[in-house]
C-alpha cells in the first residue's frame, strides 16, 4: 500500500514537473518571438526614413521606393512564423536594393540624416540576429522537450506542440543588407 502511494506520489510530481519545463520553455519561446517582433517594428519603422533620404537624391527610382513600402506595410501585417521569415527576407532584398541606389549618389552617402539611418540599421540587423538565435535555440530546446520521451508524453496529453523556427529561404535572403559607411 505505502510502496504504490510512493510511486503515484513520485509519477504526479513527475508530470507536474515536465508540465512545467514545458510551460516554462513555451513561455520562453513567446518572449524570443517578441524580442523578434519588436526588432522587425524598429527595422520597419526605420524604412520610410530611408526611403524619403534616397527619394530625394534618386526620384527617379520611384518603383523602388513603392517596392520597399509595400513590402514593409506587409511587413507589418501579423503572420505566421513562416510567413514572417518570407515577408522579412523579400524586405532584405529591396532594402538591399535601395542601398544599391545610395551608392550610385556620393552626396547621398556623405548626407549625414543617411549614415544615420545606414547605422541605425546596421544595429537594428545585429539586434535582430541576436533575437533570431535566442528564439531559435528556445524553439529547439521546447521542440526537444516534446519529441523526447518521457516529455512528448505528457505533450501530448496537454496539447503541447512543437513551435517552428524563425529562417529565412534563400541564402541571398539569409545575408543582412551590406552597410558601407
Amino acid at each position: 500500500m505505502n510502496l504504490a502511494l510512493i510511486l503515484a506520489a513520485g509519477l504526479a510530481l513527475a508530470v507536474i514537473l515536465i508540465y512545467n519545463q514545458l510551460v516554462r520553455l513555451r513561455n520562453l519561446a513567446k518572449e524570443g518571438w517578441s524580442g523578434i517582433d519588436v526588432q522587425l517594428k524598429r527595422r520597419a519603422d526605420l524604412v520610410p526614413n530611408l526611403v524619403s533620404t534616397v527619394k530625394a537624391y534618386a526620384s527617379h527610382e520611384k518603383s523602388l521606393f513603392e517596392e520597399v513600402t509595400r513590402i514593409r506595410s506587409e511587413a507589418l501585417r501579423p503572420h505566421t512564423v513562416e510567413e514572417q521569415g518570407e515577408t522579412e527576407a523579400a524586405l532584405t532584398q529591396s532594402l538591399k536594393k535601395l542601398l544599391v541606389v545610395a551608392e550610385a549618389y556620393p552626396e547621398l552617402k556623405a548626407n549625414s540624416n543617411f549614415l544615420a539611418l545606414q547605422n541605425e540599421l546596421s544595429s537594428i540587423e545585429n539586434t535582430l540576429q541576436k533575437a533570431r538565435r535566442y528564439y531559435n535555440g528556445t524553439v529547439r530546446e521546447l521542440n526537444t522537450k516534446i519529441e523526447t520521451f518521457p516529455q512528448n508524453l505528457i505533450a501530448k496529453l496537454f496539447s503541447f506542440q512543437k513551435e517552428s523556427f524563425f529562417s529565412l529561404s534563400s541564402e541571398t535572403e539569409r545575408s543582412t543588407p551590406e552597410i558601407d559607411l
